[in-house]
Parts: C-alpha cells; structure tokens; sequence
C-alpha cells in the first residue's frame, strides 16, 4: 500500500475508542466509519485493501482548530498547500484557518470567497475557517455563518496587522446582540492594554536590553490577560453568546474562568503546545524563535496549566501555528521587541503534546479529549469529526506513542523551518494519516493529490 491508496479496513491491537484502547478493525465505506469490529471477525472479500498496523496506535486524527494558513497575500510566509502537507506529517486530518495575516482577511462574505477560491485542489487534509469581528463588520457576521463559519475571530489588543484592527468594548456589545440566539462562538485574543508603569512594570533604571527575553516578557504582563478575561467572562455572562479563549498563557485567570463558568458562562479555553512545552527560563538572548503573543512565561506557571487541564478547567490544546518569514524573526539582532509574535509547530503537536503529558499522568484517551473531540465540538464539526464512531469520517492518525526522534529541519514541511523545536527529542512518531479513509500521508510519503476537503459548518 502507498500514499494516495484508498484503506477498506485497518488493523491495529491498540484502537483507541470511547472507553477503552482494544484490538480491533475499523471498516470503512464511502469515506466514513461504518463499523468497529473485534479482530478477525471480517470475511476478506476481493478489492478489500486491509492496512495491518500491528501494535501501532489507530485514534481519531487531530483537530488543530488554531491555525494560520496566510493563503492569500502572504503566502511567502505559508500556504494552503504547505500547512496541508504539514499537517497530514503530524497526524492532522482537519485545519481550522484563522481569519488574519491573509489578505483580505476573512471579515466579509466576499473575503471568505477569495480564500474558499484560494484554497481549492490545494489541502491535504481538510480545512474549515473561522470568520473575524473587526469594528464596523457587524453585518457581515450572519452571512458568513449562513455560508458556514462556525465563529469569529477578534483581538482586544492591537493584533500586528493593520488590516485586522482590534474591537473595543462597544463592538463587542454590537455583535454579542447580532449573535445571541445562534450557536456561534467568539474567540478572543485575550490581553488588554494595562499601565506598565502602574503595573510596577515600568522599565526603571537603565534602559531595558531588547535581546532579552526578560525584557519582552515584563512588556506582556499577566494582567493584560487577566483583565482581557475578565472583560470576556463578563460579556459572555451578560449575553450568553459562546465565547472562547484562545491560548490561554497565564494560569493567574484561571480564578475568574472558574468563576465564569460555576455562574453559568457559556465560556471555553485552550492553551497551546508552547506554553506546555517552552518555559521562559531556557528562552535564550536572541532567541526570537520563541516569541508569542501573549508570551511564554515560568515553569511554574507551566505546571498551574498542566494542573489546569488533568482539572478540566482548560478544554483544548491547539498550535496556534503562526509562522512567518525568517526576516521578520530580526535574527541577527535578536531584538525581541523588533521581532514578528508566533511560533511555527503545526507538524509537531502530537509529539510535543505526548512528550510531556505521558509523564505526567496523561492517556491516549485525553489525548483525544484535548486534541481530536473538543476542538472538533468548538468549530462545530463533533458530528463528523474527533471520534472513532461509526457514521465519524474516516480520519485517523496511526503512531507509534514510543517512538523517539530528533526534530531535523529536513523534516519540517512548513514553509519556514525556523522554530524552537528543533533539535528537541519527542516521543509519539506518526506512521500514517487517514482522511476520508484515504492514507494522505504514509511513513514520510505523501499523496501526489491534495485529497482533503474545505469544510463550510452547517
């Protein structure tokens, strides 16, 4: 069997289903689960292509619902076709692309079509796309839900891109009225604008040294995230509009999450493999790889987020991939200040995520609840997507969770290379990916056609 062939049955002693991890065969039909069945219990029948795996984990395939695809406008800095072959690599059978640093961005119901357009014969994997709130878009949100948006986008803080301005109070209130009554999410791009100064956060003596890491730290204190979710848990109280945090980096609004949701707020939080992974005390000077917004903070506050998740007071762990091109990272000054926000690790979340979470008490089945089933509930596709059920698409990731490996540039399928992970050893190799039971990705090969989907949410 080779990449692009189509898989009737697939064989593993270690499926990972609902309740337990079982010898089984999954048998597919027409691109979906049609049956879950102990091993040997299929009759070959002739033209059936049975995929034996051994002991290799067969689970639902990743949702990455926090992706930037860039496609189109800055395609130098990714792509539908790049982000794709990437994602199949890592075991990722559905993308869900933000609506910003492509141009247009994804705020009209014309911009949606220029990317649909975009995107076509391209995706390896299957895409859905999220809608963004800008002022003054109001009108556009209903009709791009109606063309299959599951949610909008928004910043409360400048979002680096001038074509994406961010909201303030007011046009929150706007489109909370416009979307209550729907089943459509807000996302948030939770920091707020605080008073370094009044913060005891002010630069002091002499003047800060742009290359370290220290320095961009204390200039993105936890309050601005504090304050952002104390804005939003507020507001989804007020209209109970689902609203979502997006990577979550500050353990310190835990509190008021807790708070929002024992009152009754509709309110959902991811957090990302960088702040599970990346800590700020090994960020080297100059290292501008590691720079994100909001930014990567302590080992200790690493921990609180882990204790976060085992507690489910964080629902989801996604990439937040946000790459661009090596110039814009200021390398060769290492000014942190300077440098473009966002970390590039859309092929490596499996691995990264499994690395950490197995010492830590973690089973492949809260692997799936982090990674497959709840980001597929937040972008509105739990019924097609994030489970081995019979009906579920065929979408699978097979790997091997013991396998260890060096990142290698040669490797990465992202359009940039650069990234933190390189050089890191993760565990959890993946052999194979599965989308609509077609294997877009086996054992370092890939398709020779695009075989993935564009998802409009109904």
């Amino acid at each position: 069997m080779e990449a692009g062939s189509q898989v009737t049955v697939i064989r593993s002693s270690r499926v990972v289903v609902d309740d337990a991890v079982v010898p089984a065969e999954i048998v597919i039909d027409g691109g979906r689960i049609a049956e879950i069945l102990p091993v040997g219990s299929t009759v070959p029948s002739q033209g059936e292509k049975v995929l034996d795996v051994g002991h290799l984990v067969v689970m639902p395939g990743i949702v990455d619902s926090h992706v930037h695809i860039n496609e189109p406008g800055r395609t130098a800095w990714e792509g539908f076709h790049s982000a794709t072959r990437a994602a199949a690599a890592g075991g990722i059978t559905t993308l869900v692309d933000m609506p910003l640093n492509c141009q247009p961005p994804t705020t009209t119901l014309s911009n949606l079509y220029t990317k649909l357009q975009a995107a076509r014969r391209q995706c390896h994997v299957d895409v859905a796309f999220w809608g963004g709130l800008i002022p003054g878009n109001a009108a556009e949100l209903k009709p791009m839900m109606k063309a299959g948006v599951p949610g909008f986008k928004c910043f409360l803080i400048d979002s680096g891109v001038e074509e994406f301005p961010n909201v303030g109070i007011k046009d929150l209130h706007v489109a909370m009225r416009e979307l209550q009554g729907t089943d459509c999410v807000l996302l948030f791009h939770a920091e707020e604008d605080v008073d370094l100064e009044k913060s005891g956060l002010g630069s002091g003596g002499g003047g800060p040294e742009p290359s370290e890491y220290r320095t961009f730290l204390a200039s993105r204190p936890d309050a601005m995230e504090v304050e952002a979710i104390r804005t939003v848990s507020e507001l989804c109280l007020q209209y109970k509009v689902r609203c979502h945090i997006v990577h979550l980096s500050t353990a310190r609004a835990l509190p008021i999450i807790r708070e929002a949701r024992r009152k009754g707020a509709p309110l959902t939080v991811e957090t990302t493999h960088h702040y599970l992974s990346l800590a700020a005390q090994h960020v080297p000077p100059g290292g501008t790889q590691y720079k994100c917004c909001p930014p990567i903070r302590s080992k200790h506050n690493q921990d609180q987020l882990w204790k976060a998740l085992q507690d489910g007071n964080i629902d989801l762990v996604i990439s937040d991939h946000s790459p661009c091109t090596a110039d814009l990272k200021h390398l060769e000054s290492g000014d942190f200040l300077q440098a473009w926000g966002g970390i590039s690790s859309l092929q490596l979340g499996l691995p990264l995520f499994w690395t950490s979470a197995r010492h830590r008490g973690f089973s492949l089945h809260d692997v799936v609840k982090f990674m497959c089933k709840n980001p597929a509930k937040l972008s509105g596709l739990e019924a097609q997507k994030g489970s081995l059920r019979p009906g579920q698409d065929a979408d699978l990731v097979i790997w091997d969770p013991e396998k260890e490996f060096e990142v290698k540039e040669s490797m990465i399928q992202h359009k940039n290379k650069l990234t933190p992970y390189l050089g890191f050893r993760l565990h959890g190799e993946v052999f194979a990916t599965v989308v609509h039971g077609n294997l877009v990705y086996l054992n370092g090969e890939f398709s020779p056609v695009p075989q993935g989907n564009l998802l409009l949410v109904q």
